[in-house]
């Protein structure tokens, strides 16, 4: 009978830790691209930032900032425009993912 318990307290344990995983893993990547009125203000205020170029990819929820807005320069570079919810800029900081790149385990941005 003890055994059924410490049996039935390991499948509990490791049920519960599979769960919490699961939960990390689909936290992770929850960002989505921007749309509407919040596309056109983020674009305008990032484009602004910048001194123009052109948007390759907008986010929300990446970094701490409420968007984020990615801009390929003249040349060639590509910049990461964060913004507040408000459309302020946060920061920005040279990017060296591709448009859609996934951030992956070896990304250290």
């Amino acid at each position: 009978m003890k055994h059924k318990f410490v049996w039935i307290g390991a499948v509990v344990v490791v049920a519960g830790a599979l769960s919490a995983g699961i939960a990390i893993a689909s936290a992770g990547g929850d960002e989505q691209p921007l749309t509407g009125s919040t596309l056109e203000q983020a674009t305008d205020a990032a484009l602004a930032h910048t001194g123009g170029g052109t948007v390759v990819e907008t986010e929300t929820g990446d970094d701490s900032a409420a968007y984020s807005v990615e801009i390929q320069l003249a040349d060639g570079s590509q910049v990461e425009v964060n913004l507040d919810s408000n459309f302020d800029v946060i920061g920005s900081e040279a990017d060296d993912d591709g448009p859609g790149d996934d951030e992956g385990a070896g990304d250290d941005d």
